[in-house]
């Protein structure tokens, strides 16, 4: 089991309310919120969902792999909780100096997706169309269906229960050469 677990997938996707109760499972757990390093940028600053974004959002990317990597080969279960493509997975972990995570991909229906995003409370993300490119984005990512929980229907924190059960049996671990 890797010390570091990426929950993934788009906005509205359930990931930060997941994501808090799988770190309060370990007795030292670091909960590293992606979206935190991107509001980081000053200036200059594009919506990473854009064409012109993937310079910045590597650079991003490999900000917040840095980090978490530092806490897991500390010794911290670590969670990281961010949009986070398995088109960017050989750069997080490159960059978290690491050969292995452990990846999942929360991916309920467009239509949950858009109303969390719509009706959430003190989120500053709010755009429904980039909701449903990045819905697609993950829809569409070539990668193993065991990193993807599809229409998850339970609770957050049977969700969370079963991550937690998938990571013991080694079902989400990836490496770099085999994702």
């Amino acid at each position: 089991m890797a010390n570091l677990l990426v929950v993934t997938g788009p906005p509205g996707a359930g990931k930060s309310t997941v994501a808090r109760l799988l770190a309060d499972n370990f007795d030292r757990s670091v909960l590293v919120e992606g979206d935190a390093f991107f509001a980081f940028l000053a200036n200059g600053r594009i919506d990473p969902w854009l064409p012109d974004s993937h310079d910045q959002n590597t650079v991003v990317v490999e900000a917040a792999a840095s980090a978490a990597g530092q806490f897991a080969s500390s010794g911290y279960a670590t969670i990281y909780d961010g949009v986070l493509g398995p088109w960017f997975l050989a750069t997080f972990l490159a960059a978290a100096g690491t050969n292995e995570l452990d990846y999942v991909i929360l991916l309920p229906s467009i239509e949950t997706c858009v109303n969390r995003v719509a009706t959430r409370q003190g989120h500053g993300f709010a755009d429904g169309p980039a909701t449903r490119k990045m819905h697609d984005e993950f829809t569409k990512a070539v990668i193993s269906e065991r990193h993807v929980l599809r229409d998850p229907t339970s609770s957050a924190r049977e969700v969370a229960d079963a991550i937690l059960l998938a990571q013991q049996r080694g079902a989400l671990a990836c490496r770099p050469d085999q994702p």
